[in-house]
Protein backbone atom coordinates (compact mmCIF):
# COMPACT_ATOMS: atom_id res chain seq x y z
CA UNK A 1 0.00 0.00 0.00
CA UNK A 2 2.53 2.10 0.79
CA UNK A 3 4.79 1.39 -2.11
CA UNK A 4 1.13 2.37 -4.43
CA UNK A 5 0.81 5.59 -2.31
CA UNK A 6 4.40 6.80 -2.86
CA UNK A 7 4.00 5.59 -6.60
CA UNK A 8 0.54 7.48 -7.09
CA UNK A 9 2.31 10.66 -5.73
CA UNK A 10 5.27 10.74 -8.02
CA UNK A 11 3.29 9.97 -11.42
CA UNK A 12 1.00 12.88 -10.89
CA UNK A 13 3.59 15.16 -9.65
CA UNK A 14 4.47 18.05 -12.34
CA UNK A 15 3.18 16.51 -15.46
CA UNK A 16 6.49 15.41 -16.18
CA UNK A 17 8.83 17.98 -16.88
CA UNK A 18 7.23 21.96 -17.40
CA UNK A 19 8.36 24.82 -15.30
CA UNK A 20 5.72 26.14 -12.38
CA UNK A 21 4.33 29.31 -13.18
CA UNK A 22 3.33 29.10 -9.11
CA UNK A 23 5.43 28.47 -6.40
CA UNK A 24 5.02 24.68 -5.28
CA UNK A 25 6.50 24.82 -2.12
CA UNK A 26 7.95 27.33 0.99
CA UNK A 27 11.15 27.39 2.55
CA UNK A 28 10.40 25.77 5.93
CA UNK A 29 13.69 25.72 7.44
CA UNK A 30 17.12 26.14 6.79
CA UNK A 31 19.90 24.64 9.00
CA UNK A 32 23.61 24.90 8.87
CA UNK A 33 26.24 22.22 10.18
CA UNK A 34 29.31 24.18 11.20
CA UNK A 35 31.24 20.84 12.60
CA UNK A 36 30.29 17.96 10.41
CA UNK A 37 28.24 15.42 11.47
CA UNK A 38 27.62 17.60 15.07
CA UNK A 39 24.30 19.55 15.49
CA UNK A 40 23.15 21.94 13.04
CA UNK A 41 22.02 25.72 13.76
CA UNK A 42 18.76 26.61 12.58
CA UNK A 43 19.15 30.04 11.02
CA UNK A 44 16.35 32.73 9.51
CA UNK A 45 18.61 33.13 6.25
CA UNK A 46 21.99 31.31 4.67
CA UNK A 47 24.31 33.07 2.29
CA UNK A 48 25.91 30.88 -0.54
CA UNK A 49 29.08 30.52 -1.11
CA UNK A 50 31.41 29.04 -3.80
CA UNK A 51 31.26 25.78 -1.33
CA UNK A 52 27.59 25.97 -0.15
CA UNK A 53 26.02 28.03 2.28
CA UNK A 54 28.70 29.82 4.52
CA UNK A 55 29.94 28.13 7.73
CA UNK A 56 28.43 24.55 6.20
CA UNK A 57 31.04 21.72 6.96
CA UNK A 58 33.47 24.08 7.60
CA UNK A 59 34.98 21.71 9.90
CA UNK A 60 35.75 18.96 10.86
CA UNK A 61 36.68 16.32 13.59
CA UNK A 62 39.56 14.07 12.46
CA UNK A 63 41.46 10.62 14.27
CA UNK A 64 44.72 10.19 14.18
CA UNK A 65 44.94 9.21 10.54
CA UNK A 66 43.64 11.95 9.70
CA UNK A 67 40.44 10.63 8.37
CA UNK A 68 36.69 12.02 9.24
CA UNK A 69 34.86 11.01 12.22
CA UNK A 70 31.20 10.85 11.63
CA UNK A 71 28.16 9.93 13.25
CA UNK A 72 28.26 6.39 11.38
CA UNK A 73 31.77 5.62 14.18
CA UNK A 74 30.85 8.05 16.29
CA UNK A 75 27.27 8.13 17.44
CA UNK A 76 28.15 10.67 19.98
CA UNK A 77 28.66 13.41 17.80
CA UNK A 78 25.17 14.28 17.59
CA UNK A 79 25.87 15.83 21.04
CA UNK A 80 28.00 18.52 19.78
CA UNK A 81 25.78 21.30 20.01
CA UNK A 82 27.93 24.62 18.14
CA UNK A 83 26.98 28.03 18.51
CA UNK A 84 28.19 30.94 16.38
CA UNK A 85 27.35 34.64 16.64
CA UNK A 86 24.27 35.87 14.84
CA UNK A 87 25.18 38.36 12.81
CA UNK A 88 27.83 35.45 11.56
CA UNK A 89 24.93 34.58 8.83
CA UNK A 90 24.51 37.88 7.76
CA UNK A 91 25.46 38.43 3.66
CA UNK A 92 29.06 40.91 4.44
CA UNK A 93 29.76 39.89 8.09
CA UNK A 94 33.20 39.32 8.41
CA UNK A 95 34.78 38.04 11.78
CA UNK A 96 37.20 40.28 14.21
CA UNK A 97 39.72 38.49 16.28
CA UNK A 98 36.86 38.81 19.52
CA UNK A 99 34.33 36.84 17.46
CA UNK A 100 33.79 32.87 18.15
CA UNK A 101 32.51 29.45 17.65
CA UNK A 102 31.57 27.99 21.38
CA UNK A 103 31.10 24.15 21.11
CA UNK A 104 29.45 22.38 24.12
CA UNK A 105 28.43 18.82 25.12
CA UNK A 106 27.14 16.99 28.11
CA UNK A 107 29.92 17.34 30.68
CA UNK A 108 32.32 19.09 29.06
CA UNK A 109 33.35 22.76 29.40
CA UNK A 110 32.33 25.36 26.58
CA UNK A 111 35.08 25.54 24.05
CA UNK A 112 35.47 28.77 22.17
CA UNK A 113 37.18 28.46 18.79
CA UNK A 114 38.22 31.94 17.46
CA UNK A 115 36.78 32.52 14.07
CA UNK A 116 39.49 34.85 12.93
CA UNK A 117 43.08 33.47 13.83
CA UNK A 118 46.11 31.97 12.20
CA UNK A 119 46.18 28.61 13.02
CA UNK A 120 49.00 26.09 11.99
CA UNK A 121 48.49 23.34 8.66
CA UNK A 122 48.53 19.40 8.71
CA UNK A 123 48.53 17.16 6.24
CA UNK A 124 46.85 14.50 4.91
CA UNK A 125 43.27 15.10 5.96
CA UNK A 126 40.64 12.86 4.26
CA UNK A 127 36.95 13.04 3.37
CA UNK A 128 35.90 9.94 1.47
CA UNK A 129 38.50 9.95 -1.50
CA UNK A 130 39.28 13.95 -1.00
CA UNK A 131 42.32 14.31 1.13
CA UNK A 132 44.00 17.87 1.40
CA UNK A 133 45.97 19.86 4.00
CA UNK A 134 43.61 21.99 6.80
CA UNK A 135 44.12 24.15 9.33
CA UNK A 136 44.47 22.43 12.63
CA UNK A 137 42.25 24.47 15.68
CA UNK A 138 44.89 23.64 18.05
CA UNK A 139 45.71 21.60 21.28
CA UNK A 140 42.89 22.79 23.23
CA UNK A 141 40.52 21.80 20.79
CA UNK A 142 41.90 18.44 20.51
CA UNK A 143 41.65 17.50 23.87
CA UNK A 144 38.70 18.74 24.52
CA UNK A 145 37.04 16.22 21.44
CA UNK A 146 39.70 13.58 22.53
CA UNK A 147 38.15 13.64 26.46
CA UNK A 148 34.77 13.56 25.08
CA UNK A 149 35.02 10.69 22.57
CA UNK A 150 37.88 8.47 24.46
CA UNK A 151 39.83 8.65 21.29
CA UNK A 152 42.79 11.14 20.13
CA UNK A 153 40.97 13.42 17.45
CA UNK A 154 41.62 16.63 16.57
CA UNK A 155 39.55 19.54 15.03
CA UNK A 156 40.24 21.25 11.87
CA UNK A 157 39.30 24.06 9.35
CA UNK A 158 38.95 23.42 6.09
CA UNK A 159 42.00 25.46 4.25
CA UNK A 160 40.20 26.96 1.71
CA UNK A 161 42.78 29.67 0.28
CA UNK A 162 45.12 26.47 -1.25
CA UNK A 163 42.23 23.57 -1.36
CA UNK A 164 39.18 22.94 -3.43
CA UNK A 165 37.09 20.03 -2.86
CA UNK A 166 35.23 19.38 -6.11
CA UNK A 167 31.63 17.48 -6.40
CA UNK A 168 31.81 14.30 -8.58
CA UNK A 169 32.15 15.55 -12.21
CA UNK A 170 29.35 12.53 -12.99
CA UNK A 171 26.59 14.48 -11.55
CA UNK A 172 28.07 18.07 -10.89
CA UNK A 173 30.72 19.24 -12.80
CA UNK A 174 32.81 22.16 -11.48
CA UNK A 175 31.31 22.22 -8.49
CA UNK A 176 32.78 22.78 -5.15
CA UNK A 177 31.69 21.54 -1.50
CA UNK A 178 34.34 21.24 2.08
CA UNK A 179 33.99 18.73 4.04
CA UNK A 180 29.88 17.60 3.57
CA UNK A 181 29.94 14.10 2.34
CA UNK A 182 29.78 14.74 -1.26
CA UNK A 183 27.81 18.07 -2.33
CA UNK A 184 27.05 22.05 -1.10
CA UNK A 185 23.28 21.12 -0.01
CA UNK A 186 20.57 18.64 0.85
CA UNK A 187 16.94 19.62 0.46
CA UNK A 188 14.04 17.24 1.59
CA UNK A 189 10.42 18.19 2.49
CA UNK A 190 7.93 17.98 5.45
CA UNK A 191 5.34 16.35 3.26
CA UNK A 192 8.25 13.52 2.62
CA UNK A 193 8.90 13.19 6.21
CA UNK A 194 4.88 13.39 7.43
CA UNK A 195 4.70 10.14 4.78
CA UNK A 196 6.99 9.01 6.11
CA UNK A 197 5.74 9.22 10.11
CA UNK A 198 2.48 8.08 8.77
CA UNK A 199 4.11 4.39 8.19
CA UNK A 200 6.77 3.94 11.31
CA UNK A 201 5.91 3.20 15.21
CA UNK A 202 7.75 5.83 16.64
CA UNK A 203 7.90 9.15 14.33
CA UNK A 204 10.88 10.24 14.04
CA UNK A 205 12.38 14.31 13.75
CA UNK A 206 13.14 16.02 10.52
CA UNK A 207 16.86 16.04 12.37
CA UNK A 208 17.45 12.34 11.62
CA UNK A 209 18.20 13.35 8.05
CA UNK A 210 19.88 16.47 8.43
CA UNK A 211 19.12 18.69 5.68
CA UNK A 212 20.21 22.05 4.62
CA UNK A 213 16.56 23.12 3.24
CA UNK A 214 13.05 21.95 4.24
CA UNK A 215 10.34 23.04 2.28
CA UNK A 216 6.82 22.45 3.17
CA UNK A 217 3.86 22.70 1.02
CA UNK A 218 4.64 19.85 -1.72
CA UNK A 219 3.52 16.72 -2.06
CA UNK A 220 5.53 13.87 -0.53
CA UNK A 221 8.29 13.03 -2.49
CA UNK A 222 7.93 15.79 -4.88
CA UNK A 223 11.34 16.93 -4.41
CA UNK A 224 12.90 13.38 -6.02
CA UNK A 225 11.62 15.31 -9.25
CA UNK A 226 12.95 18.60 -9.24
CA UNK A 227 16.00 18.78 -11.70
CA UNK A 228 16.45 22.43 -11.84
CA UNK A 229 14.49 24.90 -9.28
CA UNK A 230 14.45 28.65 -8.20
CA UNK A 231 14.53 30.04 -4.81
CA UNK A 232 14.59 33.68 -4.18
CA UNK A 233 16.21 34.17 -7.59
CA UNK A 234 18.50 31.65 -7.20
CA UNK A 235 18.79 28.78 -9.43
CA UNK A 236 19.13 25.26 -7.80
CA UNK A 237 19.73 21.77 -10.02
CA UNK A 238 18.99 18.38 -8.01
CA UNK A 239 21.99 15.91 -9.07
CA UNK A 240 21.80 13.25 -6.84
CA UNK A 241 19.39 11.35 -5.19
CA UNK A 242 20.56 11.15 -1.74
CA UNK A 243 21.38 7.29 -0.42
CA UNK A 244 20.95 6.99 3.14
CA UNK A 245 23.26 5.69 5.64
CA UNK A 246 22.83 4.48 9.48
CA UNK A 247 22.75 8.19 10.71
CA UNK A 248 19.19 8.59 10.25
CA UNK A 249 18.95 5.50 12.39
CA UNK A 250 20.42 7.54 15.63
CA UNK A 251 18.90 9.54 17.84
CA UNK A 252 19.87 13.19 17.42
CA UNK A 253 18.83 13.78 20.86
CA UNK A 254 20.34 11.14 22.88
CA UNK A 255 23.32 9.90 20.34
CA UNK A 256 21.91 6.38 20.59
CA UNK A 257 21.30 3.96 17.12
CA UNK A 258 17.70 2.33 17.09
CA UNK A 259 18.56 -1.53 15.09
CA UNK A 260 16.62 -1.30 12.21
CA UNK A 261 14.69 2.14 11.69
CA UNK A 262 13.76 4.57 10.06
CA UNK A 263 16.05 2.33 7.20
CA UNK A 264 13.56 -1.23 7.86
CA UNK A 265 10.54 0.70 6.70
CA UNK A 266 12.18 2.83 3.87
CA UNK A 267 13.31 -0.15 2.46
CA UNK A 268 9.58 -1.58 1.88
CA UNK A 269 9.20 2.11 -0.77
CA UNK A 270 12.21 3.84 -0.91
CA UNK A 271 14.74 1.39 -1.48
CA UNK A 272 16.74 1.60 -4.97
CA UNK A 273 14.43 -1.83 -5.93
CA UNK A 274 11.77 0.44 -6.20
CA UNK A 275 12.23 3.84 -7.27
CA UNK A 276 15.15 3.33 -9.57
CA UNK A 277 14.58 -0.28 -11.34
CA UNK A 278 17.48 0.42 -14.00
CA UNK A 279 19.88 0.91 -11.38
CA UNK A 280 22.51 -1.53 -9.52
CA UNK A 281 22.19 -0.01 -5.74
CA UNK A 282 18.69 -2.08 -5.00
CA UNK A 283 19.09 -2.33 -1.46
CA UNK A 284 20.21 1.50 -1.20
CA UNK A 285 17.58 3.78 0.52
CA UNK A 286 16.95 7.06 -0.26
CA UNK A 287 15.39 10.71 1.04
CA UNK A 288 16.12 13.77 0.09
CA UNK A 289 17.98 15.51 -2.96
CA UNK A 290 21.73 16.67 -3.24
CA UNK A 291 21.60 19.99 -4.85
CA UNK A 292 23.96 22.21 -6.09
CA UNK A 293 23.51 26.23 -6.91
CA UNK A 294 24.28 27.81 -10.45
CA UNK A 295 25.11 30.94 -9.00
CA UNK A 296 28.11 29.60 -6.83
CA UNK A 297 29.94 29.53 -9.72
CA UNK A 298 30.16 33.35 -10.48
CA UNK A 299 32.77 35.62 -8.71
CA UNK A 300 29.80 37.97 -7.80
CA UNK A 301 28.35 37.20 -4.35
CA UNK A 302 26.12 39.75 -3.83
CA UNK A 303 22.69 38.82 -2.96
CA UNK A 304 23.34 35.09 -2.84
CA UNK A 305 20.58 34.85 0.18
CA UNK A 306 17.80 32.05 1.23
CA UNK A 307 15.23 32.93 3.77
CA UNK A 308 12.85 31.10 5.85
CA UNK A 309 9.41 31.46 3.48
CA UNK A 310 10.67 31.55 0.40
CA UNK A 311 8.90 30.13 -1.99
CA UNK A 312 10.02 27.32 -4.47
CA UNK A 313 9.81 27.44 -7.93
CA UNK A 314 10.10 24.34 -10.18
CA UNK A 315 12.01 25.25 -13.71
CA UNK A 316 12.53 21.84 -14.87
CA UNK A 317 11.51 18.13 -13.61
CA UNK A 318 12.57 14.35 -13.92
CA UNK A 319 9.61 12.36 -15.27
CA UNK A 320 10.39 9.40 -13.17
CA UNK A 321 12.90 8.44 -10.18
CA UNK A 322 14.17 6.07 -12.34
CA UNK A 323 15.75 8.61 -14.57
CA UNK A 324 16.86 10.99 -11.78
CA UNK A 325 20.40 10.46 -11.15
CA UNK A 326 21.09 8.31 -7.73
Amino acid sequence: MAMEKAASFLSSLLGGGGGSPEPVATVQSITVYPIKSCRGISVPQASITSTGFRWDRHWMVANTKGRAVTQRVEPTLALVQVELPPEAFAEDWQPTPDDHMVIQAPGMEPLKIPLASECATIYDVSVWEWSGSAYDEGPEAAEWFSTFFGNPTRLVRFKEESEARLTDPDYARGYKTMFSDGFPFLITSQGSLDALNEILKEPIPINRFRPNILVEGCHPYAEDLWKTIKINKLTFRGVKLCGRCKVPTINQETGIPSPTEPTETLQTYRSGEVLLPSHKKKRQVYFGQNLVCKESLSANGKGRIIKVGDPVYVLQSFSSTDEAPA
